[in-house]
C-alpha cells in the first residue's frame, strides 16, 4: 500500500465515522481510497470532499462532539487554512477520537513552501505523531485515535512526500466499529468564552508533563544503546538510517515517532554519545530545541550545521553523506533525458482564456494578472506567461482589489472554480463591497483538476454565488473558451475592463483530462 492507503485503510478499521478534506497533493490519495473502499460504503463513512481545510476541521470537529471518530486530511499549507479551527480544538478537547492528516511536501514538489507541520502541533500542545513505515502508518493511525479519546485532545500526525506516495507490505488487523452517540460530560469547554477558555488552557497546560510521559514509553519511540556516535531519527529518517546499515546499526539510535519530544530519552542520548546526528524530513524541528535546550557541549549535528543539507527533502543518499559513508550518485540517465517542464494539457481551456486575456492586455500599459493556485497557474510559463502573481488560494481576487485600491488600472484576476468557492468568495465579497474596478476572470473547468479531477464545490453554483455576494447581473458574462470564441472573449475582456466597478468573467468548459474519463465510461 501507499503511505497514504495505508493511512486510510487504518482510519477505516479504527472504526472513523467520516473523512473531511480538501484535495492536495500529497494528501489526496487518503480521501480518494476511503471514497472506494467497499467497506467504507458498507459502514456509511462520509466521504465527500470539503469547501476547504478550515471547514473539514470545523466538520471533523462536530463529529467528535457527538462522541464518534473523524479523520481530516489535507496537505501541509492547508494547515494554515485550517490553522484556527485546529489550534481552537485543542482548547476545546475532543470527545470522539479526531485525528489531523498533515502531509507535508519537503523540497516542493507540488508547493510553494516546504514548511513542517510539527512546529502546528507543538504550537498547539497537542500530540504529533510521524509514522517511519507504512506499517507503522497504519497502525499508528489507530493507536492516535485511542489517544485522542483517552486524553481528549486532537491529535496532529504528519507524513511526508515520499512516505506519502511510496508503497510497502502492510499487515491489518481486527476492524473496530464505530462508537454510539455519546455527549462530552463537561460541555463549558465547548464554548470558548474567555471564562472557559482560560480554565481550558490551564488544563491543557497541565497535561502536558503527561503527554511527554506516553511519548517516553511510547512503543513508536525506540531507544538503542551502541556506539557514542548518536543519531536521532524522526519518521522516515529512521527507514533512511536503516537502510544505511543493511547488517544492523551499531551506532546509539534514538527513534522519534511521537511528540511532545521525549526529553529523558534525549537526555540519555547526548550523555551517552560523543555527537548527535538528527536525521529529521523537512525543518529542524527537533535539532533547534536540542541546540537550544539541552545540548551545551555543541554535539548535536544535523541541518544546521550544514551534516545535512539546509532545504529539500532528506535522502538516503544525503543520510549516507552525514554518516560518512559514500555515496553511489547515479550518473548519465540524467544526463540523456530532456527536461519536460509542466504545461497545459493540449485542448485545456485555460490556454484559450490566457491567449484571448494576453491579446487584450497588450493594448493596455500596466495591466498586472494577480493568479492563484491549481493547474492554470502553469500560465505563468512559456508560451503565455499570462500571469504575474501566485501566492496562496484566494489571492487573486484580493490581491487584484488592493492593486485597484492603489490606483492600478487594469487590474485582473484569474481564479478557478475550485479555489473561488475554497477561499474566493469572501475577497470577492470586499471587491463588491468597496466597488473596486477589478475585472475577475473565474475560470470553470467543472472539477479540481490539479489534484485529479475530484468534484468541486462550486459545481453549477458559480452565478449563483457571485449574483448572491452582489456582482451585477450584467457584468457577470460566461463565455466557451474555444479557439473559434476567441473574438467574442476578447470583447468581452475589454467590455468589462472599462467597467469601473467589480466585473466577473466565466470561461466554462471541462477539464480535457476529465472529459476523457467520462467519455470513456459512456463508451464502457
Amino acid at each position: 500500500m501507499l503511505g497514504d492507503q495505508a493511512i486510510a485503510l487504518g482510519a477505516i478499521h479504527a472504526g472513523i465515522t467520516g473523512v473531511y478534506a480538501y484535495p492536495g497533493t500529497p494528501s489526496t490519495e487518503i480521501t480518494e481510497y476511503i471514497q472506494d473502499s467497499p467497506l467504507a460504503k458498507e459502514r456509511n463513512i462520509h466521504s465527500q470532499w470539503c469547501t476547504n481545510e478550515k471547514t473539514a476541521v470545523e466538520t471533523a470537529l462536530g463529529v467528535s462532539y457527538i462522541g464518534k471518530r473523524a479523520l481530516v486530511c489535507m496537505k501541509h499549507v492547508g494547515l494554515n487554512v485550517a490553522a484556527d479551527a485546529f489550534i481552537n480544538s485543542a482548547m476545546t478537547g475532543t470527545n470522539g477520537g479526531l485525528v489531523v492528516l498533515v502531509a507535508d511536501d519537503p523540497s516542493m514538489h507540488s508547493s510553494q513552501n516546504e514548511q513542517d507541520s510539527r512546529f502546528y502541533g507543538k504550537f498547539a500542545f497537542t500530540p504529533i505523531f510521524e509514522p517511519s513505515s507504512q506499517q507503522e502508518s497504519y497502525d499508528m493511525v489507530r493507536y492516535a485515535f485511542d489517544i485522542s479519546e483517552k486524553y481528549e485532545l486532537p491529535v496532529l500526525m504528519r507524513l511526508t512526500t515520499r512516505m506519502a506516495h511510496s508503497r510497502a507490505v502492510v499487515e491489518i488487523s481486527e476492524i473496530r466499529e464505530q462508537n454510539e452517540i455519546n455527549f462530552p460530560e463537561d460541555k463549558s469547554r465547548w464554548v470558548l468564552l474567555p471564562v472557559n477558555a482560560r480554565r481550558r488552557y490551564n488544563e491543557l497546560l497541565a497535561a502536558q508533563p503527561e503527554l511527554e510521559k506516553i511519548s517516553t514509553e511510547s512503543p513508536y519511540n525506540l531507544y538503542k544503546k551502541g556506539s557514542r556516535q548518536g543519531i536521532i531519527a524522526c519518521g522516515i529518517g529512521y527507514n533512511y538510517l536503516m537502510e544505511s546499515f543493511p547488517d544492523g546499526c551499531d551506532r546509539t539510535v534514538l527513534k522519534i515517532s511521537q511528540y511532545p519530544l521525549p526529553k529523558e530519552l534525549i537526555r540519555e542520548v547526548l550523555n551517552e554519545c560523543d555527537e548527535v546526528l538528527v536525521l529529521e524530513d523537512g525543518q529542524p524541528f527537533v535539532e533547534e530545541q536540542l541546540r537550544g535546550l539541552l545540548d551545551e557541549t555543541g554535539k548535536v549535528k544535523g541541518r544546521l550545521t550544514g551534516e545535512l543539507p539546509r532545504v529539500g527533502e532528506l535522502t538516503p543518499d544525503n543520510v549516507r553523506a552525514a554518516l560518512g559513508f559514500s555515496v553511489k550518485l547515479y550518473q548519465g540517465a540524467s544526463e540523456n533525458v530532456v527536461p519536460r517542464p509542466p504545461a497545459l494539457c493540449t485542448g485545456c481551456g485555460h490556454r484559450d482564456v490566457y491567449d484571448a486575456l494576453n491579446e487584450v492586455l497588450r493594448e493596455y500599459e500596466n495591466a498586472k494578472v494577480f493568479s492563484d493556485i491549481g493547474c492554470y497557474t502553469l500560465g505563468a510559463l512559456p508560451p503565455f506567461r499570462a500571469i504575474d502573481t501566485c501566492v496562496d488560494m484566494g489571492a487573486s481576487i484580493t490581491m487584484a482589489k488592493g492593486a485597484a485600491d492603489g490606483g492600478l488600472f487594469p487590474s485582473v484576476a484569474v481564479i478557478g472554480d475550485s479555489t473561488f468557492t475554497h477561499s474566493g468568495i469572501t475577497g470577492l465579497l470586499d471587491a463588491v463591497n468597496s466597488n473596486a474596478s477589478v475585472t475577475i476572470v473565474i475560470s470553470d473547468n467543472l472539477t479540481t483538476a490539479m489534484t485529479g479531477g475530484q468534484d468541486s464545490a462550486g459545481y453549477e453554483k458559480l452565478e449563483d454565488i457571485c449574483f448572491g455576494v452582489g456582482v451585477e447581473k450584467e457584468h457577470l458574462r460566461i463565455v466557451i473558451p474555444l479557439p473559434k470564441n476567441i473574438e467574442e472573449i476578447k470583447n468581452i475582456i475589454r467590455e468589462e475592463i472599462e467597467y469601473n466597478g467589480v466585473s466577473v468573467i466565466i470561461p466554462r468548459r471541462e477539464c480535457i483530462q476529465t472529459l476523457k474519463k467520462h467519455t470513456k465510461k459512456k463508451i464502457i
